[in-house]
């Protein structure tokens, strides 16, 4: 007898279930409802008294019943849910721009609004059905985070290369009115979704607000990797300029007539295009900062709280800070001087070319440790410390390449330090 039902894994020795029920059990139903995954579980678990029927391996079922439940208070684990897949085929896709032999993961294209809920994920909402529309509508699966790229429907179609693309504008709309939160983003190819489409897609999704609570506006990565793939260039200076412009003249009108600036431009626009980042409190509630928006002013802010701190700092030790292309020029400007003049520390910047993806890939999160150790045994100036940005590791401590940090540090032959989005606080602490 195969038995349906979300199996679980392990069972928490300090559970009320332990001893009775087994990895391998399933759920069968909570207070006669289905469950879908463990999303589902927790939503069902919190009304005030819960039934749930489990089978065994050989369907054979027991019930249980708890009152009043406090988040986790089963110690129930289950088995992963299985990721929904996008089902677009984007022509800026980056999943599509990498090389063969990287870990699996990395070639995942999640389109799972499970995902968008829990992670901040950005979907497209292209497969999600009407029924799981009405279950993050009773769930109150809020905020989603959806990548809107164009409300003409004919252009989204043509960027996402989906020809029965449902109408955006309409789903969205839908989950407004029904209390759904949303933060929406374009990311712009040149030539294609910019200009009057750009302030199309604005203005439509304004109209929306606060439903659709903000928009970011951020620009198309594009790797080395693009055989067979539609042709797009990035954004020169000019462009960038060109799309800063538009954005900061719908914020003033926004602002006075929704009390919000509603949409931002990602930092990398401000950094191609030279120009100078808005002030910390423009962002507002800094709702897209994961996204690229107002993380490098954040970082600014915060650095500067931190300054007077620094000013104590006593130490000889010679530090190597390794950074991307794109965070350069704000860190040899404010930071680097700063700790070299004022505090006396000596530090000094490496600025890491990024060969495996291409030299359009400037941010540090994309680095990978071959490239990073390739840079360090370029340089000839000696150090005693070096400091890697805090983004290019995964929660393993691997390198995009799979390259392990001991491995990495063990090749540089010096200690090695992973930075934090503090870098004052890094500072300190490496130069201790």
């Amino acid at each position: 007898m195969v038995v349906s039902g979300m199996k679980v894994r392990d069972v928490d020795p300090a559970s009320p279930l332990y001893g009775q029920i087994q990895p391998g059990y399933s759920i069968v139903a909570i207070n006669g409802r289905p469950v879908l995954d463990s999303l589902d579980y927790q939503f069902r678990t919190v009304d005030k008294r819960v039934r749930i029927r489990f089978a065994d391996k050989k369907g054979s079922e027991r019930e249980f019943e708890f009152d009043n439940l406090y988040p986790g208070a089963l110690g129930l684990r289950f088995d992963d849910d299985r990721i929904k897949v996008c089902n677009c085929n984007c022509i800026f896709c980056f999943v599509r721009q990498q090389p063969k032999g990287m870990r699996r993961t990395l070639y995942v294209r999640d389109e799972d609004y499970r995902l968008s809920f829990t992670h901040g994920n950005y979907i497209t909402l292209s497969n999600v059905t009407d029924r799981e529309m009405a279950r993050i509508i009773e769930q109150r699966l809020s905020p989603l985070y959806i990548s809107v790229h164009a409300t003409d429907d004919r252009l989204r179609r043509r960027m996402l290369r989906k020809a029965k693309l449902a109408p955006i504008l309409p789903r969205l709309r839908h989950l407004a009115d029904n209390g759904i939160r949303l933060h929406t983003q374009v990311v712009v190819c040149p030539g294609i979704n910019d200009g009057e489409q750009l302030e199309k897609t604005i203005d439509d999704l304004a109209l929306l607000y606060p439903g659709v609570s903000t928009l970011a506006v951020v620009p198309v990565g594009l790797t080395k990797y693009r055989d067979r793939l539609p042709r797009l260039s990035p954004h020169s200076a000019e462009e960038a300029v060109g799309i800063i412009r538009l954005v900061e003249s719908r914020q003033r009108e926004l602002l006075s007539r929704l009390g919000s600036r509603f949409v931002w431009a990602a930092d990398e626009f401000y950094i191609v295009a030279g120009r100078r980042f808005p002030n910390r409190s423009s962002y507002e509630e800094m709702a897209q900062f994961e996204n690229g928006v107002g993380m490098v002013r954040e970082f600014l802010t915060v650095f500067n709280r931190w300054r007077a701190s620094l000013k104590r700092i006593k130490s000889k030790k010679r530090v190597l800070l390794v950074t991307g292309r794109s965070a350069y020029p704000f860190l040899s400007r404010f930071v680097v001087p700063f700790l070299r003049q004022t505090c006396g520390l000596r530090i000094s910047l490496l600025v890491v070319e990024n060969r495996f993806w291409g030299d359009t890939i400037t941010v540090s999160g994309l680095l990978t440790g071959r490239d990073v150790l390739r840079g360090v045994k370029s340089r000839r100036a000696g150090f005693d410390k070096l400091v890697l940005p805090p983004n290019c590791l995964n929660g393993d401590a691997l390198f995009l390449d799979d390259m392990p940090l001991s491995e990495f540090e063990a090749n540089v032959g010096k200690p090695v330090a992973v930075g934090s989005y503090n870098l004052a606080q890094t500072i300190r602490e490496v130069f201790q």
